[in-house]
């Protein structure tokens, strides 16, 4: 538990060298926010925000949405509750806390493997399974006390937004409603804390990277959140009771390249913790899910880019390059892989 950063950062007044990065992957900008990133109201006529998302998944592979369902009052509870459970005793988060890795639910510090990094990420990861909620509430946080109820309402709220935005994807594309359901059996969610760090030019919150699932939401509190962009870095304003809907991998290739799969990381601040709740939906690896893009986007002037695979297969390259030091082309060398 010590190694985890909300443990032991208020106390130090510089980073420390094993959190220093190399030059080449430390964040240039921290205020420049994209003023074009779409904000899309779910509560338009259908038309419009098919066309609206579609666009936005086809440009930017990134979106933020209002008026979508997911009470303002539970956002704010959850963001509460989360704030809450990073500043509980050590000995209240045991429970659920790993120095390696693992499945079901793990409170974690920086990447995946904190033993084998050379440099060490300013963050610490709570990270568990949602769906069914009956099987996998048990190994969730004993506390707050209300933890498992609150979340586990969150989680359902938010998951019925997914499918309801996977759907609108899905009718910009031309395929049909619930489309994407086959491959989304897989929910879970990842909170991560951002503690305040001493000089943010010298770390990092999380390194870029695209998501290997489906489709993500985000629910963040602070700024800290950029896309890459036409060989630029830019930054994702936090609008209060929105969410961010970024693509995934599977999402770009299942539409056969129609869609946006968006370079993304998290920067830090001086002078107040960040959190951000985000949900995955997608394929679950320990199950067999066949990935192909989608036969009806196929045609003789739209030939099909990339090749099936397993999806246990591509997360296992996907995780051989995670802490490759190559983030500008770690997006090329795993969809070139599949690339026919």
């Amino acid at each position: 538990m010590a190694l985890l950063v909300s443990s032991w950062s208020n106390s130090v007044k510089s980073v420390p060298k094993d959190y220093v990065m190399p030059p080449e992957r430390r964040a240039e900008d921290f205020l420049t926010v994209c003023k074009e990133i779409p904000v899309i109201n779910l509560q338009n006529a259908r038309s419009e925000i098919v066309k609206q998302v579609l666009k936005a998944c086809q440009e930017f592979g990134v979106f933020q949405v209002i008026n979508h369902g997911v009470s303002a009052r539970m956002m704010e509870d959850t963001m509460a509750l989360y704030d809450e459970f990073f500043n509980l005793p050590v000995e209240d988060k045991l429970g659920v806390y790993s120095e390696t890795p693992r499945r079901g639910c793990t409170l974690y510090t920086s990447g995946l493997e904190y033993a084998k990094e050379e440099v060490h990420y300013w963050k610490d990861t709570l990270k568990h399974p949602c769906h069914p909620i009956e099987e996998h509430s048990p190994s969730w946080p004993n506390k707050p006390t209300r933890y498992k109820e609150q979340v586990g309402r969150y989680a359902v709220e938010v998951r019925k937004m997914g499918f309801r935005i996977l759907d609108l994807i899905a009718e910009g594309l031309g395929l049909r409603e619930g489309y994407f359901n086959e491959v989304s059996q897989e929910h879970t969610m990842a909170i991560n804390r951002y503690p305040p760090c001493p000089d943010p030019s010298l770390a990092m919150g999380i390194a870029s990277h695209n998501d290997p699932n489906l489709i993500t939401f985000l629910q963040q509190d602070h700024y800290g959140l950029q896309i890459h962009k036409d060989g630029k870095w830019m930054g994702v304003d936090p609008i209060p009771n929105a969410f961010v809907v970024n693509l995934g991998y599977q999402l770009h290739v299942i539409s056969n390249g129609k869609l946006k799969s968006v370079e993304h990381r998290g920067l830090l601040n001086s002078t107040t913790s960040r959190t951000s709740i985000v949900t995955f939906l997608g394929p679950n690896p320990e199950r067999p899910t066949f990935i192909e893009p989608a036969k009806e986007l196929i045609t003789s002037t739209n030939p099909q880019m990339y090749k099936s695979y397993w999806y246990n297969e591509f997360i296992a390259n996907y995780l051989a390059l995670a802490y490759s030091r190559m983030p500008g082309s770690r997006v090329r060398a795993i969809l070139d892989h599949y690339r026919l």
